[in-house]
Parts: structure tokens; sequence; C-alpha cells
């Protein structure tokens, strides 16, 4: 019986953290798809809302991915405390769990390129700008394709979520 509560609680924080990486990108996508509908050019308040938005939003995704791993490692870690042995596994659950750590660490790979790459050069650039003075042009420019560039790694991401939670649902598979 404490192997099934410890089990389902892992579970549970394992299933919130799986949700919340497939909710960031999909509501990030929102925002970027609203904020798309002013075209690139810049408009100061609305684009800084944006930014600390999207920017603010890094961390939980980190402790979206950490809470996975960490529950995704002691699931079956638990098991093997109560019996002495990995839980043996159906071929498909294999598949599944193989598509789900290559798409997870997909994900890990995107959000790096976001989070150390793209994030402090879009920072910089804003830091530039300035309410109601016209930004620099190539600033302005650059600023925008590294958001266009931005926005299509989330939207990998997206699929990525998407591919990793429809994966889940095949670990449990057993013939």
């Amino acid at each position: 019986m404490t192997e099934q509560i410890i089990h389902a609680l892992l579970l549970a924080l394992h299933n919130i953290a799986l949700v919340g990486c497939a909710a960031a990108p999909f509501y990030n996508r929102a925002l970027v798809l609203k904020r798309g509908q002013y075209g690139p050019k810049l408009h100061y308040e609305l684009d800084k809302v944006v930014e600390d938005t999207l920017q603010g939003n890094a961390p939980y995704c980190m402790t979206f991915i950490a809470t996975l791993f960490v529950t995704g490692m002691a699931m079956p870690l638990n098991h093997h405390i109560f019996h002495g042995a990995l839980r043996e596994l159906h071929a498909v659950a294999v598949v599944a769990l193989a598509i789900k750590l290559i798409f997870v660490a997909g994900m890990v790979v995107i959000m790096g390129q976001i989070f150390y790459g793209l994030n402090p050069r879009l920072r910089q650039i804003f830091a530039t700008f300035a309410p109601g003075k016209a930004p620099d042009t190539d600033l302005e420019r650059e600023f925008f394709a590294t958001r266009a560039r931005r926005k299509a790694l989330c939207e990998t991401c997206l699929k990525f979520a998407v591919v990793v939670l429809v994966a889940s649902a095949f670990l449990g598979f057993k013939a």
C-alpha cells in the first residue's frame, strides 16, 4: 500500500509538470499570435509586457522539466525499493519511454537555446528602446527576427510536449 501511495503522489506531480510543460508553450504561442497582429514595428509598452511575460516563464519551464526528471526517475526507483528490481515493461511501453525521453531532451535543448541564447539578446536589444522614442531600424529588425526565431522554437517545443503527453499514455501498456 505504501508503494502505491508513493507512486500515486509521484505520478500526480509528474502529470502536473507534464501539463505545465505543454501549457507554457501553448499560452506563450497565444500571446505571440496576438502580438503578431500589430506587425513588426515596436510598440514599446505592448512589447515590454510581451517580453516580461515570455521571459518571466523561464523559471517555471525549468521547474517543470526538473520535476519531470526527478519524478520520472523516482517512480521506477520506488518500485525497485519495494520489489528489489525494476518493473518489466512491455515493448510498447519501452518504445513510448524512449520517445518520451528523446522529446523531453529535445525540449531541454530548445529551452537552453531560448533561455541562454535568444532571451538575453532580446533583453539586450530591448534595453536600447525607450517609450516614445523611435528605435534604431537595424536593432528593431534584429529584435523581430530574433523573436521570430524564438517563436519557431516555441512552436517546436509545443509539438514536442504533445508527443511527450501522448507517449506517456502508453507507459502503462501491458500485454
